[in-house]
């Protein structure tokens, strides 16, 4: 049996992430919800620009919950034995990460069956013609023949997702700021019809200067899982020899100096704020530092800080893959926990959609189902 307190490696470069306490309105506490689809290993974009914003908001002691949302993606074909076993190497993956299961709720969703409930509900007062506006659906339904209707109602779900927990803040990235507008607007279309119920959730914008590390194939675009270039994303599960092969590889341009100029040369700015990270050096001082070597030489010094970042983040999650049986527990024990909330909030909505009807036992007692 491993240790539930196996240490972590945090960057303590205040450049970073400057959050604040969370603050709402009243009757809603402070919480915070996010989730995380198991679809394959955890990149340095997906650790950088939401993994260490969650470590951050848990560091600060917020109400924090978090889903391994695997009704999310099971939209489109998979194969269901690498989704079980993407879902504990995630679960691994978060704990080596730094996210402590006694201080965060961590569950894996389908665990949750109030989740597809809540999301009918929230259905049944959506438009197809609103949702088939939303950008991401227009783009992953563009090259279908047959559009599945999971696809569809994603974006219904991830509301249920969020207002399920009566969260008062969620951490989005900009490809997400209209998924969360619809949750708002189904909130407040909720509120007016049954009574309040929801708060408003807010966006909690990752605004970082790490939180878009791009491509290392196409530097306009970000660093992505799906992308089917392996080439173009470090993982955190990737081999030295596989980080120094992808750093290597990463397009960069015809200039040999290494500067920082994100607009002209994104290729070399992408490498040299990851390197920054890696380090905790400013640009300033990584590009003072590299001012007798050309990109092709620098290339692997950034590889080699990279490695070394990376490694007893590494060494974390191969400890938690040895004992599945303690990353069982945890998402058993979290799923617990998230479903006494789940449950109390379901319960409301019963009432107010008036789906509790009351009758009379034997005893004339009235009681409700």
């Amino acid at each position: 049996m491993i240790s539930r307190r196996i240490p972590r490696l945090i960057c303590t470069n205040k450049r970073y992430y400057s959050l604040k306490k969370l603050t709402c309105e009243e009757p809603y506490p402070p919480r915070v919800f996010s989730g995380i689809q198991p679809t394959g290993s955890i990149h340095l974009g997906n650790y950088l620009g939401a993994i260490s914003q969650w470590i951050k908001l848990q560091d600060q002691n917020e109400d924090l919950i978090l889903s391994i949302v695997d009704l999310h993606s099971i939209t489109l074909p998979h194969d269901p034995k690498k989704l079980s076993r993407n879902i504990l190497e995630l679960t691994a993956t978060l704990l080596g990460c730094g996210l402590d299961p006694s201080k965060v709720i961590l569950f894996q969703q389908s665990m949750v069956s109030a989740h597809t409930e809540l999301c009918w509900c929230l259905g049944c007062i959506s438009t197809m013609a609103r949702l088939a506006h939303l950008p991401q659906y227009k783009e992953k339904s563009a090259n279908l023949k047959n559009i599945p209707l999971g696809l569809f109602v994603y974006p219904v779900l991830q509301a249920a997702d969020i207002l399920l927990y009566k969260a008062t803040h969620v951490p989005v990235g900009e490809d997400q700021l209209q998924h969360i507008q619809l949750c708002q607007e189904l909130a407040k279309i909720f509120n007016n019809r049954f009574g309040q119920t929801f708060p408003m959730p807010h966006t909690l914008k990752i605004s970082n200067e790490y939180s878009r590390i791009k491509s290392l194939r196409d530097p306009l675009k970000k660093m992505s899982k799906s992308d089917p270039d392996e080439k173009s994303r470090i993982c955190l599960t990737d081999t030295p020899d596989t980080i120094v092969r992808n750093i290597k590889k990463a397009v960069t341009d015809f200039t040999s100096e290494v500067t920082f100029d994100p607009e002209n040369r994104p290729g070399v700015s992408n490498l040299i704020s990851i390197h920054s990270f890696a380090t905790g050096k400013t640009v300033e001082q990584i590009c003072k530092e590299a001012e007798h070597l050309d990109t092709g030489r620098y290339k692997f010094v950034a590889a080699d800080a990279i490695v070394a970042y990376i490694k007893p983040i590494q060494e974390s999650i191969a400890q938690y893959l040895d004992d599945k049986g303690y990353l069982l527990s945890v998402l058993a024990e979290g799923g617990e926990k998230a479903s006494e909330i789940a449950e109390v909030t379901l319960k409301e909505v019963h009432n107010k959609l008036g789906l509790r009807v009351k009758y009379r036992d034997s005893k004339t007692h009235a009681k409700s189902v």
